[in-house]
């Protein structure tokens, strides 16, 4: 698939991997559409990348601003790709305590990991079946192959965003329809709060190169870093699988961020 004069709407893109893919994107000849919650950080991330055709404020769990941002992107000219790449991992563990804290941070991890995927996708579908060539890239995870256990949630909402994609993915292709569907499934990213966990980071940059990499050769699922290791072990042994991301020292660095 061509990247160079394509446009791509990034959700979550003020910070991390979604700001980094905007960067990337732009590089490679892409006009580049930014979404956030926060305009504090759309206004700083538009002064970092001039080149950016807008920066819009908008929640994917939001049904209104979603509404909002396609007739946005619509008075923009549309776009070609969707980079559904906003995500939260929440600081509640979701395990049968007493605490409501512990159902909203859930809550918010489902409706906007997962259904906030899908929200933006049925607005969309329409508008990138419109083009020559069009994809749907969503974000799901390692762990939605094996479950950490003190984020039992966000692994859920990754897991659904795997079969989801397969899903659409499945029913775009038997409808000969122009939009390809691509799955990145990253691995831990070397962040701050990731750098004392037993796990093989890269860097965001390593990221979103590898994707672009993918995307120009069409290959739709997309694992780098640990994703296939652990993708290939949980075949073999599902146990071991699991005792490689539920470390004791992984479990003591979470909880102490927590």
């Amino acid at each position: 698939m061509e990247i160079k004069g394509k446009t791509v709407l990034i959700t979550g893109g003020t910070a991390g991997i979604g700001l980094e893919a905007a960067k990337q994107f732009l590089a490679n000849g892409a006009k580049v559409i930014i979404t956030g919650r926060n305009q504090v950080k759309l206004d700083e991330t538009k002064k970092l990348l001039p080149a950016l055709t807008a920066a819009i404020q908008s929640d994917v769990a939001n049904s209104a601003d979603a509404e909002l941002l396609f007739d946005q992107v619509k008075a923009l000219g549309g776009i070609d790709i969707l980079y559904n790449n906003a995500g939260i991992m929440g600081s509640g563990q979701n395990l049968a305590h007493a605490n409501d804290k512990n159902f909203a941070v859930a809550e918010s991890e489902i409706a906007i990991n997962y259904l906030g995927v899908i929200r933006l996708n049925n607005i969309f579908l329409d508008m990138l079946k419109s083009r020559k060539e069009a994809a749907i890239i969503n974000t799901s995870s390692l762990l939605s192959h094996v479950p950490l256990n003190l984020a039992p949630s966000y692994s859920a909402s990754k897991a659904a965003v795997r079969f989801y994609t397969v899903a659409l993915r499945d029913h775009l292709q038997i409808s000969n329809s122009n939009v390809k569907v691509f799955e990145l499934q990253p691995p831990v990213v070397a962040t701050e709060m990731t750098k004392d966990l037993e796990f093989q980071a890269i860097t965001p940059k390593q990221l979103i190169e590898t994707l672009i990499n993918s995307i120009r050769k069409n290959k739709y699922t997309i694992r780098m870093g640990l994703t296939p290791l652990l993708y290939f072990v949980n075949r073999i042994s599902p146990k071991l699988a699991y005792k490689m991301v539920n470390t004791v020292k992984n479990a003591e660095v979470l909880k102490s961020l927590r």
